[in-house]
């Protein structure tokens, strides 16, 4: 089966920055890895340092970069909370790192490699201790720069290089390994807050449900909770009396009867209330909700009345399509429009940055408003639309379901 690759434009928002902050710590990688390798067989140190070593440092650096990149991904799906690292693969980095600064240095002492140095220094030090820095905290970061410093300026001393030299070569290599480090660890920084945001998006769609769930159990509670005692009470006076041969054991059963039957149509009438949803209310709500999770809507809708059974099912629309906007792909802006045009109601729900979520497998939402729309001869489309943005349109002709509703009320 073939692997479909998606375009940057078909990302939603929160990928693109996802792929965009991996991409750049990988960057950071292989930018140190590449230029070192190229700063190794170019013709100042391949022409005065010794065959031996430019090979062994041009293969370290190469291991260094498929290590460092493992490293990175791992360390990038530790730092959001998806994974762990594994220590051993974190020791041979750190190793292979040591061993090409190692083999940068000893050439160093073997070659003229004035002016090369500081740069080659910080491009066998940087793949290491950027990806590093998203595993230990900012303090500890900070310490490990000192140190590897520290160590540095020691290897540099041993080759004879002046105090100016070695200083250059210290405060070079530090800030570049430095800024790095910076790069890649505020990069992540930004990506996991985007990531909290989603997350909280979804709960707020979840709490949402929730409370939806809440309110229907306590009006089921309020309705029954009452009659089902009274119930209760009334069947074990009527026990109470047929044993003992009363004939008010009749009266009470038939209370029983009718408490029971009056219970059946209130729990109906909130089940009902419960399935049948406003259009208007469901319109103001949805612009709500979708302003406050920060995301720009519009509502236009006419002011024709609509028979009861179409706005319940246009009402249910609305509210799956909120639903989705809030817990797929990373909308900003949506536009709901209700019209009317030849004897036919039509509702269009469109949002930006979904089409990661149309791209996926429809879900049993969309099924239950197909559902619900063909119980009024209404249809239901959604899919993807221009521009990255996915559109929802429903249909409901009037005519019937206008005749259905004179027919009821007759």
């Amino acid at each position: 089966m073939p692997v479909r690759v998606k375009g940057w434009s078909s990302r939603s928002g929160l990928a693109k920055v996802d792929l965009y902050t991996r991409g750049t710590v990988h960057l950071i990688v292989w930018v140190g890895v590449l230029g070192l390798t190229l700063l190794l067989l170019g013709r100042p140190v391949r022409g005065d340092g010794q065959l031996v070593l430019v090979v062994t440092a041009s293969l370290l650096a190469l291991a260094e970069g498929v290590l460092c990149g493992r490293l990175a991904r791992h360390a990038m799906d530790a730092y959001l909370g998806q994974g762990q690292v594994p220590r051993r693969l974190v020791s041979w980095a750190a190793a292979v790192t040591a061993g090409a600064t190692t083999a940068v240095v000893v050439l160093a002492a073997t070659a003229d490699l004035t002016g090369l140095l500081p740069t080659m220094l910080a491009a066998a030090l940087a793949p290491f201790l950027a990806v590093h820095s998203l595993l230990v905290s900012n303090r500890t970061t900070t310490l490990i720069q000192l140190v590897v410093l520290v160590v540095v300026c020691g290897m540099v001393s041993l080759t004879g290089r002046t105090a100016d030299e070695v200083l250059f070569t210290v405060v070079t290599t530090g800030f570049a390994n430095g800024w790095m480090a910076f790069t890649a660890r505020w990069s992540m920084w930004v990506l996991a807050v985007m990531w909290k945001l989603r997350e909280a998006r979804d709960v707020q769609a979840r709490l949402a449900v929730a409370e939806e769930r809440l309110r229907f159990g306590r009006d089921l509670h309020d309705v029954m909770g009452r009659n089902l005692a009274v119930i209760a009470l009334k069947s074990e006076l009527a026990v109470q009396l047929a044993r003992r041969g009363r004939p008010e054991a009749v009266d009470q059963m038939t209370e029983v009867q009718r408490i029971a039957q009056e219970s059946q149509r209130e729990v109906r009438d909130v089940v009902r209330g419960y399935r049948e949803a406003d259009l208007s209310v469901e319109l103001a709500g949805a612009w709500g909700v979708l302003a406050a999770a920060g995301i720009s809507c519009t509502v236009r809708s006419g002011d024709a009345e609509l028979p009861v059974g179409v706005q319940s099912a246009l009402g249910w629309v609305v509210r799956e399509a909120t639903t989705n906007v809030l817990r797929h792909g990373d909308a900003r802006r949506c536009t709901i429009s209700l019209r009317t045009a030849d004897d036919t109601v039509v509702l269009v729900v469109e949002n930006d940055g979904a089409a990661e979520a149309a791209a996926g497998t429809p879900g049993s939402g969309l099924a239950g408003l197909r559902e619900r729309l063909s119980a009024v001869d209404g249809t239901l489309e959604a899919g993807p639309a221009r521009g990255g943005r996915f559109r929802l349109t429903a249909r409901v002709p009037l005519g019937q379901q206008a005749g259905q509703d004179m027919e009821e009320a007759v």
